[in-house]
């Protein structure tokens, strides 16, 4: 009996050793584990990794290739910070799931774009065609704010285009079909396989897919979007001196500089 006892309680120290062990490691103030995106968002971080290691900062990159488990580790404590999404998907992701992120820093935009084999131009978009958009919600304002502006819908009258929905549109005249229930990921190999006239496609999976936003959209959302990306913390953690070395690197001329000579506008950095 004492022989278990004595086992079960040395089995009990190397667990609470163990465990000290991961939430010091996780306490420590100069490293910064933080999820992302593969293109370009871990690309970026990966390239501001030396200049970080100068200023102390060890930044531990992991790469996700979806859109909710990000935040759920973050909210979790798993990550320090992430950097793929939005400020409106961030909201969204708050509201739905009671997560307290905040924006440590906007560093850049992503343009969304709507391509397509059939036409060559939105003016050329036949009656009855149908608009294959991803069940991001958050990104349906941005794809019926591209059409509004190329005159093929109106949206009702006071409606925020961040808060639009396929609802609030007030005027089809070419009767365009909406489906929205794609995962972000799978846009690309729709577009491939051609199942719609026009396909939105975010640019970072546009560019991992091979396309060039700037080149190969038949339109694309305008510099004014609010959809600048930015990094995401806990709140309360923005205001920590490694965060805010990670969002200072991130802004650097160097950085920017580089963002725009990699990408060719398909990534365009904000100051």
């Amino acid at each position: 009996m004492q022989k278990r006892y004595l086992s079960v309680l040395a089995g009990l120290l190397i667990v609470g050793v163990l465990l000290t062990g991961c939430r010091a490691k996780k306490a420590d103030p100069n490293t910064i584990v933080i999820g992302a995106s593969t293109i370009p968002h871990a690309a970026i971080l990966r390239h501001i990794k030396p200049e970080l290691k100068k200023e102390g900062i060890t930044l531990d990159v992991k790469a996700f290739s979806d859109y909710v488990l990000p935040n759920k580790a973050l909210a979790s404590g798993e990550l320090t910070a992430n950097y793929y999404q939005h400020i409106p998907f961030m909201k969204k992701a708050n509201h739905d799931n009671g997560y307290h992120l905040v924006s440590a820093g906007g560093i850049h935009l992503e343009p969304l774009g709507l391509y397509s084999k059939r036409v060559k131009k939105l003016s050329a978009v036949k009656t009855g065609a149908t608009v294959l958009v991803s069940n991001s919600q958050t990104d349906w304002g941005r794809v019926l704010s591209i059409l509004k502006t190329g005159g093929l819908i109106t949206l009702k009258p006071g409606v925020k285009v961040e808060n639009a929905t396929f609802n609030d549109i007030a005027k089809n005249p070419k009767k365009l079909k909406f489906k929205y229930t794609f995962e972000p990921k799978l846009m690309p190999e729709l577009l491939k396989n051609d199942e719609g006239t026009l396909v939105a496609i975010n640019s970072n999976y546009a560019v991992q897919a091979g396309f060039t936003p700037e080149k190969d959209a038949v339109a694309i959302e305008s510099l004014s979007s609010p959809y600048v990306n930015v990094v995401a913390v806990n709140k309360g953690d923005e205001k920590k001196p490694a965060i805010k070395k990670l969002i200072k690197a991130l802004k650097s001329k160097s950085t920017q500089a580089w963002i725009k000579k990699q990408w060719h506008g398909a990534v365009l950095p904000v100051k």
